[in-house]
């Protein structure tokens, strides 16, 4: 990239230098112009003119010549001692324009002017264009292939679904090629770290499934037996625990698997107000809380339909966790984007907690019970679906007291 910028700047700086340079041959300044009129010379071939016999009425013939008196201008010291050397005097009128004085006698001048001087005329616009062609539009060029390159770059990048998917080939190149190189290195030390993630879960998952299936046959085994009721109630509390570690297994596996890659989504037209609605029966079954639904009559959304069910699912099952009587899903389409909001009347959470109820394995209760049990992963697994979908997940104040997850998902996905 240095050597790039250092190129273009060498290349403007090279183009002004020789474009100066040929502009002031070809359309020479003003001043200049004024400069072979206003010289020496002219001012010599004036006085020389003035000695002739009727070289005074030539002059009032081609210009405004008059004889004062020398009184009349009052000269500078070394204007006059140019008149005492019988040399010609140039001044300038308050409108620039030239006057020379010649000294005739002591008593009279040959005042010569006032003349207007002309510079030639020219199109000025010619420069501009010049300069426009030989700088303008190479940069333009220039500039118009580096955006290209590097919009295709950001779309390369933004539609990574893992290292794999990020195709650097021959397509991005000219002026962007130590940045391919450096994307190529770093796409390699990801995709290795990736699969050393992979293989270590695995590897802990299968570790943990192991001593597992062993507790589950061992405690298979005294199932067989009779068992008081004490005995039965430490063995029913040993399969609970082995459940819920399976879980965790299975949803660190699930996890590391969403966070890894991106899966290819099964776009399609969803009504989400038939999605949410057929989610609320499935999910009243079994909760004395009252699920409403607050929703215009259809509400069609272009999304995977399976990972959107999952993520509205995760919200209302969270918020049944902590309601205490009722739990309420809004969905809200405005002109840009779809709100599927989630709100219940349990306790709430704290406003300095909102920005870390998304992230893996945050429990803001601690108390891991029976009712509320759960690993902190359910809310993760919903931001990064909704990410997927181009969309964020946040919470807001809800008028039930309680918490609200706010799902917003915009129009033009």
């Amino acid at each position: 990239m240095r050597r790039l910028f250092i190129s273009l700047y060498l290349y403007i700086i090279i183009s002004l230098f020789l474009l100066s340079g040929a502009m002031e041959k070809l359309w020479p300044h003003k001043e200049g112009e004024n400069a072979v009129m206003l010289g020496a010379e002219f001012s010599q071939s004036l006085l020389l003119l003035s000695k002739t016999s009727n070289g005074i009425e030539q002059l009032k013939k081609h210009f405004s010549a008059e004889i004062i008196a020398s009184s009349d201008i009052a000269f500078l010291p070394h204007q006059q001692d140019k008149l005492s050397e019988e040399s010609p005097v140039l001044l300038f009128d308050s409108e620039e324009r030239a006057v020379w004085y010649i000294q005739l006698s002591k008593k009279n001048l040959l005042k010569v002017g006032p003349i207007t001087v002309v510079a030639p005329v020219y199109d000025s616009s010619w420069p501009y264009l010049i300069i426009l062609a030989f700088i303008g539009v190479p940069i333009g060029l220039w500039s118009f292939f580096v955006w290209r390159d590097f919009e295709r770059l950001r779309h390369i990048c933004e539609n990574m679904n893992s290292p794999d998917s990020m195709d650097l080939g021959p397509g991005v190149h000219s002026v962007l090629l130590p940045i391919t190189d450096t994307l190529s290195a770093m796409q390699e030390r990801i995709k290795r770290l990736l699969d050393s993630q992979k293989e270590l879960t695995s590897s802990v998952s299968h570790e943990f499934r192991t001593p597992l299936a062993r507790l589950k046959f061992a405690i298979a085994m005294l199932d067989d037996n009779e068992l008081n009721e004490r005995s039965q109630k430490y063995i029913n509390s040993m399969n609970y625990d082995i459940a819920e570690l399976e879980l965790l297994v299975t949803e660190m596996l699930n996890f590391a698997k969403m966070d890894r890659e991106t899966p290819v989504l099964n776009i399609e037209n969803v009504d989400v107000v038939e999605l949410a609605d057929n989610l609320i029966d499935k999910l009243s079954f079994n909760t004395d809380c009252t699920i409403r639904l607050i929703s215009p009559d259809e509400l069609n959304y272009a999304c995977d339909g399976h990972f959107l069910t999952r993520s509205i699912q995760n919200l209302i099952g969270n918020a049944l966790k902590y309601s205490k009587t009722l739990v309420q899903v809004s969905l809200i389409l405005t002109h840009d984007k779809v709100l599927i909001k989630v709100a219940d009347d349990g306790p709430g959470i704290d406003e300095s907690e909102w920005v870390n109820v998304f992230k893996p394995f945050t429990r803001l209760d601690k108390s891991r019970d029976k009712k509320t049990g759960g690993f902190g992963l359910g809310l993760a697994i919903v931001k990064k679906i909704i990410i997927w979908h181009k969309g964020r997940c946040y919470l807001e104040e809800t008028d039930l007291g309680g918490a609200c997850f706010v799902i917003e998902l915009p129009l033009n996905n």
